[in-house]
Parts: structure tokens; C-alpha cells; sequence
């Protein structure tokens, strides 16, 4: 097939890459022994308008890296165990994650919104028997302990990489009130994350572990209600990190990252974690975006110059009352993925930088990414062009086996090193979404994305064919929403899609049919699902009906609602 993007990629950037043959932590193993003095991480908060932070330098990361490997070995745990992390964007994270992966084990991203329910799940379903959690998290996570085939749980304290006044600070005036501090004492096979790293060797049993083997297992929904684990090789990571290197030509061991988009969603970790640790960049972690005080300072202070996120950080970022106050012309690199980047969000971002901002586009199951907008080329309201090793063809919706022409709609599919392996212990699901394309070749990625492709070989998605609505760059899919509704003894039927929100890009709307007799109120409907679902999941709108649109065979017409709304807004 013809590649008619590759004319559009910007000087220097190869069609092809050489990717190296190696698991994901050799990325830190070599960053360390080139450069054990540079800054890997700095972590720390905002205090007023001050940030106050300390920094891991490369050797210091690496030494944690193998102290946590080493102990969960001592623990019991062997290659291709499951180990979840459930935390924040912090130091621990980067040491947890990269020490399962030192031992061939295999890293479960956990959201720290989720409810118990869905940790449960997780758990579960992936077999996990060690979980790595933040304080103030405990609770959830010793509540559904029983319910689980978890045999150890580790537990850490957000202030333990924080510089010493801070940490001083938190511990008199938010350690208690805020739910940090707890006692697992007189809990069985209960660890302290820093009694883990003091009380075992400094090297962990070496483990042979090949760039094909299952790294991490990160959770998507699905439009049946049951998210599935997408198994991401080390090779799948390794590929997707060196290649955004390369795209953003990055400077080995000067750039600086901004790291706002959480590690347990797959572009965090690909774009905040293991494309700075590969070349040697150093992160600062911001573990609540939304703290922007803590965004704009961290940027001055150290020069950030990379800045990866979805269009409502950036939204908020360039709406920030006192932006003005910070020098931020250090940035030269931005990037925004997740949902539709409004060219206004990015000029207003280029101006008051004088950096660049450029679009992109993945799934979970394509370690993300899978196109992006050339830095020198960018085109206002597309996804840009398949990245290097990559290739994206439109499809048929029906069937995916005729391919279309030139700007017609159709599905987009997706071949390269990033795609997934498949699902965990999902044998049908994974045959349905990695499939033979209209070429005849296998290993083709089925996205459920509708768009088209144009004459220049920049891709464009037009709607979404799984009905995913995309709040904050969150994926939440209908399916889960409304499942939980369905548990609500008084909903008869229920309907969930996404409707507009300037700030979120979407927020969730409910549309209810009650039972007979039956009452509820809005306030109730809401309470009721933020009870069980993470926060960003749970309806923020509802509407009471007498009846749902339905198609001839009684299936709920989400799309007739999605129009109404539509049309509401226009008026």
C-alpha cells in the first residue's frame, strides 16, 4: 500500500526504527549506569504559590528498582505473577513498576478512583496476589481482601519521598485528617513499602525475560459492561517509547517532563513514564492535575520543556486566572491525545509558550500511540499520520474486509509493534478485535473508530463506534454506567450517553425509565452511582422519561438520545 504520509514526516524522522531487542526495565538499567547523577524524578507539592520537592537522581532509582524486586522475591513472587499498583503519580510508582517488571513479573494498572467493587474485579480477574497501595487507599483495598486471592498487600505513605520540611508539614496538619496515616500492624502479610526496600538484598535472583512476554495488563471497557485487560508487551512498550523519542526528538538527559497524566491510564504511562526513563529525561510528577498551581510552578522552576495531556488540562491551563504570573516560555513540546483537541486550545497554547502542540491518537490496546500530527506539519482537526512501523487503513464498518478510498468513512485498523498481544483470558474477544485486513495479513487492530483517511495521508475519526464517552480523557463506557443503574431497585430501564461539557470535553447523562409506583430524585440517582463507580464514571445529568427510543428488536437507540441532545445545543 501506498504511505502517503510519510512525506509529511518531519526531517530526521525515519519510516522505520530499530527497535531494541529488550524488556521494558533495561530502559532504567542503562539510563542509570550513563547517567547515575542526573535527576530522574522530582516529586513534591504545592505549598501557596511555592512548590516544595526533592528529586531521585538515576542511581538512586535504579538501587530502589532492585531493592523492591529483591524483596518481592523474598516474598514469593515469581515471573509472570500479577502484581497491581494503585497509587498515584509518585516515586513509588515509577520503583514498583519497574521492579515487578525486573523480575518478570507483570504490572496491573489500577485506577485509585475505583470503588471496591472494581477492585475487586481487577483483582480477580487478573489473578493478582500482590497489591501495592497507597495509604489512603487501604481501606478499600482491606475490605475487599477476603473476597480476593490476594496474599500481599504493601502499603506506602505519599509523603515518603517528599523533601523534609514537607514532609514535617504533612505529617501536623494533613497526614491524619486527610486519611493517610493507618495501621496494618495486626493485618497478616502486610508490608510497609520502605521496611520492603531496607530489609532485603540489593539485587534481586537475575530473571530471563523476553521482549515478546506480557508486561502489563491495563483494563478498557467494553461495550458488553466488562472490562477487559489488554495484555502490553515489553515489546509493545519498549517500541511505543523509543518511537515518541524519536517523533519528539527528544534530548537525552535535558529534556524535562511534565508528568500530569496518571501512570495507571496507558498514555501516562507511556508518555509520563517509560519514554522520559528512555532517554534519560527527568520526570516531575504531578500526582493532581488539577492542581495547576502545582503545574505552572513546577514549569518554571525546572524548565519543563515536554508537557503531555488531554485538552482539559490544557483548557485549564490556558485559563488559569494568574497564568500570567509564571514564566512558562520553557516549554517547546506539547502534546494532546485522548479526545478532540479544539484548534483554539492550541493556538492560545503556542502563544502563550511559544512552544509547539500537536495531536495524537491511540488506544489502550496500541501501548497508545498509533498516529500523530508531524510537529513541523500539523493539521487542524485530525489525528495526524501513522507513527514510524505503523500502518492505518479505513475499512467498511460492517464486515472490515473491503478497504476504502481516499475520504471515505469507514473503520479504522490498526498494524504495528504497539499493538497489543490481546486480552487476558479472553480467547473471542481477542479474535474479534486482532483480525486478518483486507491485505490478507494478520495482526491487524479492529479500533471501532470511524473516520477516514485523506489525500495526504492524515487520518481523521468522525464518530465512535463503541460509544465511548471521553470525560477529562477518561474513557468510561456506557455499559458500566448502566449496569449500576440497573441495580437501583427503583430504575425499570436506563440509557447512559455523553453530552457536551466545555470543561470535560463530555460529562455522563442518564435517561431513566422509573418502575411503576416506584420514585426516585436526581440528587438520589447520582448519590446512588458515585457510591459505586469512580467519580468520573457517575452520571453528572439525569433525565426522567416515560420511555426509551428503541430500535424493532427493543435494543435502546443510544444514538437517537446522543441526536436530541445534539439538537438541544444547537438551539
Amino acid at each position: 500500500m501506498e504511505k502517503p504520509w510519510l512525506k509529511h514526516y518531519d526531517e530526521g524522522v525515519p519510516a522505520t526504527i530499530d527497535y531494541p531487542s529488550i524488556p521494558l526495565d533495561q530502559f532504567l538499567t542503562d539510563a542509570a549506569a550513563k547517567h547515575p547523577d542526573h535527576a530522574a524524578i522530582v516529586f513534591g507539592a504545592a505549598l501557596g504559590s511555592r512548590v516544595m520537592d526533592a528529586q531521585l537522581t538515576y542511581g538512586q532509582l535504579d538501587d530502589a528498582v532492585n531493592r523492591f524486586a529483591a524483596g518481592l522475591q523474598k516474598m514469593g513472587v515469581q515471573k509472570g505473577d500479577r502484581v497491581a499498583i494503585m497509587l498515584p503519580n509518585c516515586p513509588q510508582f515509577v520503583i514498583a513498576a519497574y521492579g515487578t517488571w525486573r523480575i518478570g513479573g507483570i504490572v496491573v494498572c489500577c485506577n485509585p478512583l475505583y470503588v471496591p467493587r472494581e477492585v475487586e474485579h481487577l483483582v480477580n480477574d487478573s489473578g493478582t496476589e500482590t497489591i501495592v497501595v497507597m495509604s489512603s487507599l487501604y481501606e478499600r483495598v482491606k475490605s475487599i481482601r477476603a473476597a480476593t486471592g490476594l496474599k500481599r498487600v504493601i502499603v506506602t505513605n505519599i509523603k515518603e519521598y517528599f523533601p523534609g520540611l514537607l514532609k514535617f508539614l504533612f505529617t501536623l496538619a494533613k497526614e491524619k485528617k486527610e486519611g493517610h496515616r493507618v495501621e496494618i500492624s495486626d493485618d497478616a502479610d502486610t508490608y510497609w513499602f520502605q521496611s520492603v526496600l531496607q530489609s532485603t538484598a540489593a539485587q534481586p535472583a537475575p530473571v530471563k525475560i523476553e521482549p515478546e512476554e506480557v508486561a502489563t495488563l491495563i483494563y478498557t471497557g467494553g461495550t458488553t459492561g466488562v472490562p477487559k485487560g489488554a495484555q502490553l508487551t515489553h515489546h509493545n512498550l519498549v517500541s511505543n517509547a523509543t518511537l515518541l523519542n524519536v517523533w519528539s526528538k527528544s534530548k537525552e538527559a535535558e529534556d524535562v517532563m511534565i508528568a500530569c497524566m496518571p501512570y495507571f491510564h496507558v498514555y501516562g504511562l507511556t508518555a509520563g513514564m517509560n519514554t522520559p526513563i528512555a532517554n534519560a529525561l527527568t520526570i516531575v510528577q504531578i500526582p493532581n492535575p488539577r492542581d495547576m498551581v502545582h503545574v505552572l510552578k513546577s514549569i518554571e522552576k525546572h524548565r519543563a520543556t515536554y508537557y503531555p495531556g488531554v485538552p482539559t488540562m490544557f483548557i485549564g491551563f490556558n485559563n488559569f486566572p494568574t497564568r500570567d504570573e509564571y514564566d512558562l516560555t520553557s516549554l517547546r513540546f506539547a502534546v494532546s491525545a485522548a479526545a478532540p483537541l479544539p484548534p483554539e486550545v492550541q493556538q492560545k497554547f503556542e502563544t502563550i509558550t511559544g512552544g509547539k502542540m500537536v495531536e495524537a491518537y491511540g488506544l489502550t490496546e496500541t501501548s497508545p500511540a498509533a498516529c500523530m500530527d508531524p510537529i513541523e506539519h500539523p493539521r487542524a482537526r485530525s489525528i495526524g499520520v501513522p507513527v514510524p512501523d505503523t500502518e492505518l487503513k479505513i475499512v467498511d464498518a460492517d464486515t472490515g474486509t473491503q478497504e476504502m478510498e481516499v475520504g471515505e468513512v469507514g473503520e479504522i485498523i490498526i498494524k504495528g509493534p504497539q499493538v497489543m498481544k490481546g486480552y487476558w483470558n479472553m480467547p473471542t474477544e481477542t479474535a474479534n478485535a486482532i483480525r486478518t485486513g483486507p491485505d490478507g495479513q494478520t495482526g491487524w487492530f479492529y479500533s471501532g473508530d470511524i473516520g477516514y483517511m485523506d489525500e495526504d495521508g492524515y487520518f481523521h475519526i468522525t464518530d465512535r463506534k463503541k460509544d465511548i464517552i471521553i470525560a477529562g480523557g477518561y474513557n468510561i463506557y456506557p455499559a458500566d454506567v448502566e449496569a449500576v443503574l440497573f441495580e437501583h431497585a427503583a430504575v425499570k430501564e436506563a440509557a447512559v450517553v455523553g453530552v457536551v461539557d466545555p470543561r470535560r470535553g463530555e460529562s455522563v447523562k442518564a435517561f431513566i425509565v422509573l418502575k411503576e409506583g416506584e420514585s426516585a430524585t436526581k440528587d438520589e440517582i447520582i448519590a446512588f452511582c458515585r457510591e459505586r463507580l469512580a467519580i468520573y464514571k457517575a452520571p453528572r445529568f439525569i433525565e426522567f422519561r416515560d420511555d426509551l427510543p428503541k430500535s424493532i428488536i427493543g435494543k435502546v437507540l443510544r444514538r437517537s438520545l446522543r441526536d436530541e441532545e445534539a439538537q438541544s445545543v444547537e438551539k
